[in-house]
This record gives C-alpha cells, sequence and structure tokens, in this order.
C-alpha cells in the first residue's frame, strides 16, 4: 500500500468535522434502535401478545438482516457513493420506524423491524468508510475513537431511552422518536458530509455471493433462535412457514438442518468469492483483508465484544422488571451505567492508545468486561438493589467503551481507502452477528433454564400437575411476563393467595441469579 498523499493528511475541515457529527448521529440511531427495544419488550410482549420466540425475533431479526446486508451495501457504497447510500438508508429507515410504530400484531412488528434493518444496512457502512476516506493520520484515530464510543455508547444508552419513552408516553414511541431525529439528520448531511466513493471497480455484481452470505448468516441464527422451542434434534413443535409446515413427527428437527445449510452456505461463499477474485470478478468480499492479522484478530474480537454485550441487553431488562419488579424507567436506569462507563473511556481511549497502543488498550478493555460480568454474576440475587447491579455495568461499559473505540481502528489500520467499504462493512457485519448471537444465546439459554427451574419453584409453592404445567408454559414463552402478571394480580388471580407465592419462588429460583444464593 503505498503512502497516503500529504494532502490527505492535513487538519480536517470545520465542514469535515460537522460531517463527522452528523455522521455520528446518524450511526447512533440506528444502534440505538438496536437496544431501545429491550427494555420495552415486557410491554410489546403483553400489548402485542408475543410469545418468546417473536420476543426474539423482534430484537434479533434486525441485527440478522444487518448481517446479511452489510457487506452487500458495503460494495454499493464504495460503488454508488457513501453519502448518497446514507442519504437513501435514512429514509428507509424512518419509513420502517413509522411501520413499527403504527404496529399492532406481532408479525407486522417484525416485518417493520426489517424495513429499519434495510436502512440501517444502507446507513452503516457508509459511516465508518466516510471515516476511513476522509479523516487521515492522527485525525484518524481520534475520528474512529468517535466512532467507536458511539457505537458502544448509544447501544448502551438505549435501554435508557426505552424505558424513558415506554413509561412516560407508550413503547409506540421509541420508534416514533426516529421519524424528526431522521429527518434532521438528513438535512444536516446535505450540507456537511463529503460525497466519496471507491477508485477501484470490477466488471459484475457478485448476486450469488450476496444471497449465499444472506442464506448462511440468516440460517445460523435462525437455529440458534428456534432451537429451544422447535428442538435441537428431535421435534418439539411444528414450524409454519408461510403456510408450509415441518411437522412435529417429522424424522429430524428444523434446527440442525439450518445449522447444515448454514456451514454449506458459508463454505460455498468463501469459494465463490475466491473465484470472483481469480477471474478479476466485482466480489462482495475481498478475502484478502484477512491476510491482515490487524483485521482478522480484530474482526474476531469485535464479534466476542457484541456478544456479551447484547446477551446482557437482552435478558437484564427480563430479569430486572420480571423477576426484581422494576418498573421499565428503573430498569432503564440500571442499564444506563452501561453507556455511562461506554462514554467516559471511549473519550479518554486515544490517551490510553498512545501509551499502552491500541491492541494493549483493547486488552484492558476486554479484561474490565471481564471484571464487570465476574461482579455482576456474583451480586445478582432475588432482592438485589438496582444501584447495586449498576456498579458493575458501569465497569463493563468501560471495558465496552475502551475496546470497541480501539477495535475500529485496529480493525482498519492496514486497509487500503480505496476498499475501506468493504473493510468497514465487514466489521460491521462481525459486529451484527455477534449481537444477533449473543440476543439469540441468551434466549435459547433463559428458556432452557426456565423450563429446568420453573417446575421445582412451582411444586415449592403447591402447584402440580396440568396447571402447573401450564403456568410453566406460559411463563417461559412469555420470557418470565408472567410473572410480572402474577405479581400485579395478587389474591385477585383464580389461583388465590398462590400468585404471591409463585412470583416469590420465581424471584428466588431466577435463572438468572447464580447457584447457590438465598
Amino acid at each position: 500500500m503505498t503512502a497516503a498523499p500529504t494532502t490527505q493528511e492535513s487538519a480536517p475541515t470545520r465542514r469535515e468535522w460537522l460531517g463527522l457529527a452528523v455522521l455520528s448521529i446518524g450511526l447512533g440511531l440506528i444502534v440505538l434502535d438496536g437496544t431501545v427495544v429491550g427494555v420495552a419488550l415486557p410491554a410489546i410482549i403483553g400489548d402485542l401478545h408475543l410469545d418468546l420466540t417473536d420476543a426474539q425475533w423482534v430484537n434479533s431479526l434486525y441485527a440478522v438482516l444487518l448481517a446479511a446486508l452489510l457487506l452487500s451495501t458495503g460494495n454499493l457504497a464504495d460503488r454508488w457513493g457513501r453519502k448518497r447510500l446514507f442519504l437513501a438508508g435514512l429514509i428507509v429507515f424512518v419509513a420502517g420506524s413509522l411501520l413499527a410504530a403504527a404496529a399492532s400484531t406481532a408479525g407486522v412488528l417484525i416485518g417493520a423491524r426489517a424495513v429499519q434493518a434495510v436502512g440501517a444496512a444502507f446507513i452503516m457502512p457508509s459511516t465508518l468508510s466516510t471515516v476511513n476516506a476522509v479523516f487521515r493520520g492522527k485525525y484518524r484515530a481520534a475520528a474512529f475513537g468517535v466512532w467507536g464510543a458511539v457505537i458502544s455508547g448509544a447501544a448502551a444508552v438505549g435501554p435508557l431511552a426505552g424505558g424513558a419513552l415506554t413509561q412516560w408516553a407508550s413503547w409506540h414511541w421509541i420508534f416514533l422518536v426516529n421519524l424528526p431525529l431522521g429527518v434532521l439528520v438528513f438535512i444536516a448531511a446535505l450540507f456537511t458530509v463529503p460525497e466519496t466513493r471507491g477508485e477501484k471497480k470490477r466488471p459484475g455484481i457478485d448476486v450469488d455471493g450476496a444471497l449465499l452470505s444472506a442464506i448462511g448468516f440468516g440460517a445460523l441464527v435462525f437455529a440458534v433462535i428456534e432451537g429451544p422451542d422447535l428442538g435441537w434434534w428431535t421435534p418439539k413443535s411444528d414450524l409454519t412457514v408461510f403456510g408450509w409446515v415441518w411437522p412435529k413427527h417429522a424424522a429430524i428437527s428444523a434446527v440442525p438442518v439450518a445449522f447444515a445449510v448454514a456451514a454449506i452456505a458459508l463454505v460455498l461463499f468463501v469459494i465463490w468469492e475466491r473465484h470472483r477474485e481469480k477471474v478479476q470478478r466485482a466480489a462482495l468480499l475481498d478475502l484478502d483483508l484477512f491476510s491482515f492479522s490487524t483485521f482478522s484478530w480484530g474482526n474476531l474480537t469485535a464479534a466476542m465484544v457484541a456478544v456479551g454485550e447484547f446477551a446482557i441487553i437482552f435478558v437484564l431488562p427480563l430479569y430486572l422488571i420480571n423477576a426484581l419488579g422494576l418498573d421499565v424507567m428503573g430498569a432503564g436506569l440500571v442499564l444506563a451505567a452501561m453507556a455511562v462507563g461506554a462514554f467516559l473511556s471511549g473519550a479518554a481511549a486515544r490517551h490510553l492508545a498512545a501509551r499502552f497502543g491500541a491492541p494493549g488498550t483493547v486488552l484492558i478493555g476486554l479484561g474490565l468486561e471481564v471484571a464487570g460480568v465476574l461482579a455482576l454474576a456474583l451480586l445478582l440475587g432475588p432482592a438485589t438493589p438496582g444501584w447495586l447491579i449498576a456498579i458493575p455495568l458501569v465497569v463493563y461499559g468501560l471495558g465496552l467503551g475502551l475496546a470497541s473505540a480501539q477495535l475500529t481502528s485496529t480493525v482498519l489500520r492496514d486497509i487500503p481507502v480505496e476498499v475501506s467499504g468493504q473493510g468497514s462493512a465487514t466489521q460491521s457485519t462481525v459486529r451484527q452477528i455477534g449481537s444477533a448471537l449473543g440476543t439469540a444465546f441468551a434466549g435459547a439459554t433463559l428458556s432452557i433454564s426456565l423450563a429446568l427451574t420453573l417446575p421445582t419453584a412451582l411444586g415449592d409453592a403447591g402447584l402440580t400437575g396440568a396447571e402447573a404445567d401450564s403456568l410453566a408454559d406460559a411463563t417461559r414463552q412469555s420470557a418470565g411476563t408472567t410473572i410480572m402478571q402474577l405479581r400485579e394480580q395478587g389474591s385477585r388471580s383464580s389461583l388465590g393467595d398462590r400468585p404471591r407465592r409463585l412470583s416469590t419462588r420465581s424471584r428466588a429460583d431466577s435463572p438468572m441469579r447464580p447457584a447457590g444464593r438465598s
């Protein structure tokens, strides 16, 4: 790679710094929407009568489609123009938000989340590749720090925004708020964001690569999400897709088939991309990017960070609201501790990087994340106060901010500017795969844990037989929301005084509480 011209390393203009701010707000908008749903999920479940699988798809489909589309849209941004794609993405995203706000059924809401994901897939690679193309030298590191801090901080502040809007207005407002913000960002981007595009163009459009990547990533996350309900090997229930049924009496569940489809599609994707490179045709992903060790290890680390972050963001609101009995605003305030830590450390990351280097700063961040999670696991209990849970979340957020800010710089450090769209889209893709798998793994673990612990809790409260089985299944399917409903009903329930004892036992035996605590 040849050195960049000196003019590219000159100080950015005021307009370029304003453009970075606008791109960061646009990025924050779509990242926020990936997590704002979490704390509002119990209210959405109750209002639209979602089951656990529906709830997971409301959370996960956004990330699944982002993962499936980002490679294609990153390549498109290099060809068509990054600013142009950013503006188009804002229009689609706002339209999806309006549809989500008006949703009255699970199907409409999930479909609206799909539209939002398409818009977000246009926006995300356009922001990072623009930053990579406009900012050079020491200014580039600072710009990457801003980008990383926004992506981690916005993800963490989502629960607070979701809690405030849900409690003081309604869950519909977590989507409606995107309309005025999206319009303002669109207008500001017209005047401040420079147009950039990749210089190297090969003939053709890699449609087959786009399809294979979408099938592979989509099937992988589908299998993890549906495993607990459909059965990991033997079918437990029917699977209905557009009127076609995979029956419960089939010899094998659809889940291992989906895993096999994912593996085959992703292997074929790699083979196909190598073929496209060999014949000098346009490829969705330049596999030579992975020859840079910073790119390969940085992407793997980014995926693992996203798995942990989104697992926490999915499960912890359900625990805080359903098990501890906090309201949505209280849960949002507890989870906002992550955002506080992320924003503080994101701003300080470049100073640490100057002393320890980007890889060293990432390692410090990962260490803080592990420490925060371990402390959280030890503190969680049936009566742990919210402020105490917030303390390890601040530590986790500090680590998240350090790791995210410097991972961005590390991943793209050696990538040529002309393929920065592909490079940034690849990084965004692995983040989204990680976030989708984090939600999926957390949902699967929650479902399995509830299935194992609820029968004992119900038996201790005096409920056995068909009545207990029905209540246990309802609690598992509602992601624990039934616990909250029992607590609210009290002795007015047809179960008499047992709802109080049931909710108390459920809190004591919560699968989100480490064994051994009393």
